[in-house]
């Protein structure tokens, strides 16, 4: 990780405070006085402030239940931030895994720990998302193959240079549909559905690689270790 977030994991400074030690020549690493911030670090590198070797607190994995007109954001904006459901130290600490829209809700990640979300979050590592999207336009039972069809050799979105990698169609309803993938490009599900001549009304995350959402609108937990660990296996399909 990032020196200045190690400092902030393993002391009660702020990232600024942290930076102005930095920069103060204050740190040492494996002997090395590091004067950049965004010096990338190991946990198990010798990290030294002020001749006390820092340790990093263990790292927290959070599911939360986001509700609509939330933000996946750090700060308020024009809705309140999904942070305001943590109550807990150092909740700033946190990144969210994988962001959804304001408009959307169900299951978010969130963590201290960059290389585990970046497990999640890159595309090259196949971890699945499944959405359960309610749609304005009914879909017609003959129609149904073809577009599963087109979902799964993916579909040119207006602006993108590339086809959206393999996603899985399930038809529930005649205006519901679930929708595995393992991207997360700028409001894809709207997207992939605007470009087959639908609307997206309603859009729900409910799972996340085997991880599937089990609290209520606004609550969050911690995941257990096996929860945890289940995101470590995936490799790279690219």
């Amino acid at each position: 990780m990032r020196l200045d977030k190690f400092l902030c994991k393993s002391t009660d400074f702020t990232r600024v405070e942290s930076i102005d030690l930095i920069e103060a020549r204050k740190v040492r690493v494996n002997g090395i006085v590091i004067v950049t911030p965004q010096a990338q670090v190991h946990e198990n590198n010798s990290i030294m402030l002020a001749g006390q070797r820092l340790i990093a607190r263990p790292s927290r994995y959070i599911m939360l239940h986001k509700p609509m007109n939330t933000l996946c954001s750090n700060v308020d904006g024009d809705y309140p931030s999904v942070m305001n459901y943590l109550h807990m130290d150092r909740a700033e600490d946190l990144h969210i895994t994988g962001r959804l829209d304001a408009d959307t809700t169900g299951l978010l990640l969130l963590t201290d720990d960059g290389r585990w979300s970046f497990n999640i979050i890159n595309p090259k590592y196949h971890c699945e998302k499944t959405y359960r999207v309610t749609l304005r336009d009914p879909i017609e039972e003959g129609d149904i193959d073809e577009l599963v069809s087109r979902f799964e050799q993916g579909l040119q979105l207006q602006g993108e240079k590339s086809l959206t990698l393999a996603a899985k169609l399930e038809v529930i309803a005649s205006h519901q549909v679930l929708l595995t993938l393992c991207e997360g490009r700028y409001h894809q599900v709207k997207r992939m559905f605007f470009t087959v001549g639908n609307r997206v009304v309603g859009l729900h995350r409910q799972q996340v690689g085997k991880l599937s959402l089990d609290i209520e609108l606004g609550e969050w937990r911690y995941l257990t270790e096996d929860e945890v660990s289940g995101f470590n296996c995936y490799e790279s399909v690219i």
